[in-house]
């Protein structure tokens, strides 16, 4: 049992939430588990002949408050889609079984980057797959650092998101390793100058220092990206390259290598999800970044290269997402963890 407040300031016992992990975010999920004091609860997958699947829980879920975890990442093991449909497949049941209330934990929310049309006829995967998780019955999903915040907010209607920036997480990771020298954050793009303020402005607070800020030019058509405008000062800096995500690492590249042409002494990149996937050779090379570090919602691939893996520093996601979980379950507001900008 957990602990509420109710609106005279008495204590009173709550249900306490189950928590389920499909696929192979059972590690993750155990820790999860184990930041809100409770256990991972049971349930079962089973896969038949063509590719079909089910998902069922093991235990009593009605009228209880729910939370599966499920990070969307294609991997060796089965596609984004794939994972998806088995998210999909378990709320439904959870829902049809009367859970009260169900949250989907999405440490990666897959689709999101085409938010908006770009080209004639073009689709807008976040909005369809909102309908989705709304179709089931989903009462709120919450998901780590969204590729565009407005666009995840706004997509939803019935289903209440919950974004989980990693600002903080990362920031006090790098505040210990980034010496007495001079820092700069660097955006790798317009469209993350937003996400690069926000950990700039937690990063400064944390090591009691001004941290300087620079914005690479970046456009993207067809798959191939151009732009060389640099913008900021990072002469004698430690330059952070800060993205919402690292896939086959083009992005971190291009940054890593104008920040060290305008004068940066040292270049890390940090980003929630390490995907790593596709030809990330470049990463490796004298043009990538000195370290590396993301959060753990997306396992590392573990075909990397030696050469890559030793240069990245993964950080745990579980004390934050396992806090919000308990704040969501007590009422309380889960703006008092998250930085805003």
């Amino acid at each position: 049992m957990l602990v509420s407040k109710t609106g005279n300031g008495q204590e009173q016992e709550i249900a306490a939430p189950l928590i389920f992990a499909l696929g192979a975010q059972r590690e993750l999920g155990t820790r999860i588990a184990e930041r809100v004091g409770v256990s991972l609860a049971p349930h079962e997958e089973r896969s038949f002949e063509g590719g079909e699947h089910k998902t069922r829980p093991l235990c009593e879920v009605g009228s209880r408050a729910v939370y599966v975890v499920q990070s969307l990442h294609g991997d060796a093991e089965a596609s984004a889609s794939d994972k998806l449909v088995r998210l999909l497949f378990f709320i439904g049941a959870l829902k049809d079984a009367g859970a009260a209330q169900v949250c989907a934990v999405t440490p990666y929310l897959a689709f999101n980057r085409k938010d908006r049309r770009t080209k004639p006829r073009d689709p807008v995967n976040s909005r369809y797959i909102a309908a989705l998780f709304e179709s089931v019955g989903t009462d709120r999903i919450i998901a780590v650092e969204a590729h565009n915040v407005s666009a995840f907010e706004n997509a939803f209607r019935t289903c209440r998101p919950e974004h989980v920036p990693v600002a903080a997480v990362l920031a006090d990771a790098l505040a210990t390793t980034v010496g007495d020298g001079d820092v700069a954050v660097v955006s790798p793009d317009a469209g993350g100058n937003k996400r690069a303020e926000l950990f700039r402005s937690e990063l400064e607070r944390r090591i009691g220092r001004p941290v300087g800020k620079a914005i690479m030019d970046k456009h993207r058509s067809s798959g191939v990206v151009s732009g060389s405008l640099f913008a900021g000062d990072v002469r004698g800096c430690t330059a952070i390259v800060i993205d919402d995500l690292i896939s086959s690492g083009g992005t971190i590249v291009r940054a890593s290598k104008a920040a060290r042409e305008a004068g940066a002494v040292a270049v890390v990149a940090a980003a929630a999800h390490g995907l790593f996937s596709g030809d990330t050779a470049a990463l490796a090379g004298p043009d990538g970044p000195d370290r590396i570090l993301v959060v753990d919602g997306a396992p590392l691939p573990p075909a990397l290269a030696p050469q890559l893996a030793s240069k990245i520093a993964v950080i745990g996601i579980a004390p934050l997402l396992g806090d919000v979980i308990a704040a969501i379950d007590r009422g309380e507001a889960v703006s008092d963890l998250i930085p805003y900008d």
